[in-house]
């Protein structure tokens, strides 16, 4: 027991000096982001505003080292993401919001279904939006040196949305990561798509009218097309070369006429394609993931609109978890 004592003791001891260290290097950072933000035109009254109760954040390096996407296997992760009763959840929602959901549809072009994924997905339809000081989180992931560049980036354009007066920052709780509302807006998707739908001189991004126009037209203007293909489920032939397999969401590589790949495809005739010409890329999502996965399954095509989702959230198994809740929820409203 006197060991187990001395190392548990050991053990706090060390974390707690690890912490302290952070916590004095974070306000280091702090002092010198002040500069930088300065220099983006941000006022000095906004940031010491904004940013006098920013800390370090442990949990949320913890959650960036261990996101679902980096160890869930495909089935898996789409399974609970697409459950039945993430479906029926959904189908009540659009009954209770069909009015706003059609017109949203009707005038930018983008289907209900998809919109419906993806709060669904994102926020569970508005229910759980998160809870984490957006600027504390922001601040860490700047701070933090794994992608330092892109979360100073958004940190700064948001501290440029307050001192402009088009976001109020004591309403800032979302996700770990920094996104906000009912469809997790980082702030620099707040300020190149976001808008105010209701008209009541606010963006709000809690309410419902607000955030689903502002998702719809998001997908609008990075080039959704409305009722075209997502993705398909294949069976791959052994003899098809692994150059032309993507297992990284990050620039889809080898992107061919869907006729090139045909021979490779066992089960070709049952996905009934119409247009051969259609140019698709081939991802087999779990194989550098997943520790012994089979590297030709599981196996998919993906078109234009899945890659229009992985600009939404860079991961290969959101976008097919999004576009399968789509289509389940396409059958039922």
């Amino acid at each position: 027991m006197k060991v187990i004592s001395r190392i548990f003791f050991l053990f706090f001891l060390t974390m707690f000096n690890c912490n302290s260290s952070e916590i004095i290097n974070f306000k280091e950072w702090k002092e010198n982001f002040k500069k930088v933000a300065l220099a983006n035109d941000i006022s000095e009254k906004t940031f010491n505003q904004a940013m006098q109760n920013a800390k370090f954040l442990p949990k949320v390096i913890e959650y960036d080292r261990f996101q679902p996407e980096f160890y869930e296997d495909t089935k898996t992760y789409i399974g609970k993401r697409t459950s039945d009763k993430k479906l029926k959840k959904g189908i009540d929602f659009y009954n209770n919001n069909s009015n706003l959901i059609n017109l949203v549809e009707k005038n930018f072009g983008v289907e209900k279904e998809l919109l419906l994924s993806l709060m669904g997905i994102e926020t569970n339809f508005g229910t759980y939006v998160g809870k984490m000081d957006i600027i504390s989180s922001l601040a860490t992931l700047s701070y933090d040196k794994r992608r330092s560049e892109f979360f100073s980036s958004e940190l700064l354009t948001l501290l440029k949305l307050i001192d402009d007066n088009q976001i109020d920052y004591k309403t800032l709780y979302g996700s770990w990561a920094g996104a906000f509302g009912f469809f997790q807006f980082m702030p620099s998707t707040i300020k190149n798509y976001a808008f105010d739908y209701n008209n009541d001189n606010y963006i709000d991004l809690k309410n419902s009218e607000d955030a689903y126009a502002s998702a719809a037209n998001y997908l609008n203007k990075i080039g959704w097309k409305k009722n075209a293909h997502c993705f398909k489920k294949i069976e791959l032939d052994k003899d098809i070369p692994v150059k032309f397999l993507n297992v990284s969401a990050r620039n889809l590589h080898s992107k061919k006429k869907i006729k090139s790949f045909k021979k490779y495809i066992k089960n070709y005739p049952e996905l009934k394609i119409n247009n051969e010409n259609l140019k698709i890329a081939i991802i087999t999502p779990d194989k550098d993931i997943i520790p012994n996965a089979q590297t030709l399954s599981p196996a998919y095509i993906v078109f234009e609109n899945y890659e229009i989702i992985l600009k939404w959230n860079r991961s290969l198994r959101f976008a097919l978890a999004v576009c399968t809740l789509k289509d389940k929820l396409r059958d039922e409203i």
